[in-house]
């Protein structure tokens, strides 16, 4: 039952959960109309009448693909409950950086390992905003400092929180197969956040808190430099490159980064645990990525 308008847990929870879904789309904005507004009649004839009338477009039934990835089982239910939508911010563009520091310089290759740990230790015990209060451990990246592809992710969730380390979880299994359906193995790349502290609840992190934590991402990719750099979901695209539009609008394409980077956006591995059927689409968006580094997926046995 629902009381004083507000809905039941139940219907709460399932609303939610349909919001990240939406979200994870690229579709941001919804708007709810209280009361409902009478058109006056217009004859039949009349363009602005037949104008006027709205239509509801269902979104048409995915095929159901073929398994690109080994399944990881789960339960729907399972895998939404600990997002909490109704409170998660418009994700808002990155400020401007500001000048790069001398560890942003062009690094030798053999250094890179030692500048990223200069990061690392940049970063400290941080305290320099709200985040920090319900960390229990910093995830700052995982990987080879030399990699030619990166993968950038939006938060930790509660596995990684736990471990320090990026996309150890169930989202991280997943993860792991992509990139071995791509040929490669995890060691061969370098997985990072937006934010290095988990939201609470798993929620998309304020724009305070990741317009606070995404330049020591860009220390960590200007010493990399990596070829090909995969943006996961759309919190990642957007704190990337400044820019707030729909996943359809990044996705299918190839779009210049910094220092001759090639980005690369692709659904959020949590996303494609809750709908299974984008993997195909996942699986696109890899192929591009394996094309601009050369590589052929291995052969099926």
């Amino acid at each position: 039952m629902s009381t004083a308008g507000q809905p039941d847990a139940a219907l709460r929870e399932a609303l939610e959960a349909r919001l990240r879904y939406y979200r994870d789309l690229g579709i941001g904005a919804f708007y709810r109309r209280d009361v409902a507004i009478a058109l006056p009649e217009e004859p039949e004839s009349s363009s602005d009448a037949k104008q006027a009338k709205a239509s509801i477009i269902e979104p048409a039934a995915v095929a159901q693909p073929a398994a690109l990835f080994p399944e990881i089982q789960s339960q729907a239910s399972e895998s939404c409950s600990s997002f909490h939508l109704s409170t998660e911010p418009a994700i808002a563009p990155r400020k401007p950086t500001p000048a790069a520091p001398p560890i942003r310089d062009q690094v030798p290759a053999d250094q890179h390992f030692a500048a990223l740990k200069l990061i690392r230790e940049e970063i400290g015990d941080c305290t320099r905003c709200e985040l920090c209060k319900g960390r229990n451990k910093l995830v700052f990246g995982d990987g080879d400092p030399n990699a030619k592809l990166m993968f950038v992710g939006e938060g930790p969730g509660a596995d990684e929180d736990a471990q320090g380390l990026p996309f150890v979880g169930r989202g991280g299994q997943l993860l792991n197969n992509m990139i071995g359906a791509m040929g490669l193995k995890r060691e061969q790349v370098y997985i990072a956040n937006v934010v290095k502290c988990r939201p609470p609840n798993n929620r998309t992190p304020e724009p305070d808190e990741a317009h606070t934590c995404v330049p020591f991402l860009f220390n960590q990719i200007d010493v990399i430099r990596p070829q090909v750099i995969v943006a996961l979901g759309q919190t990642a695209v957007t704190y990337l490159t400044g820019e707030r539009r729909p996943l359809s609008g990044w996705r299918g394409n190839v779009h210049p980064f910094r220092y001759g980077a090639k980005l690369i956006v692709t659904y959020h591995p949590a996303f494609l645990l809750r709908d299974p059927n984008q993997k195909k689409h996942a699986w696109a968006d890899l192929q591009i990525a394996m094309r601009e580094l050369g590589l052929t997926p291995p052969t099926r046995k």
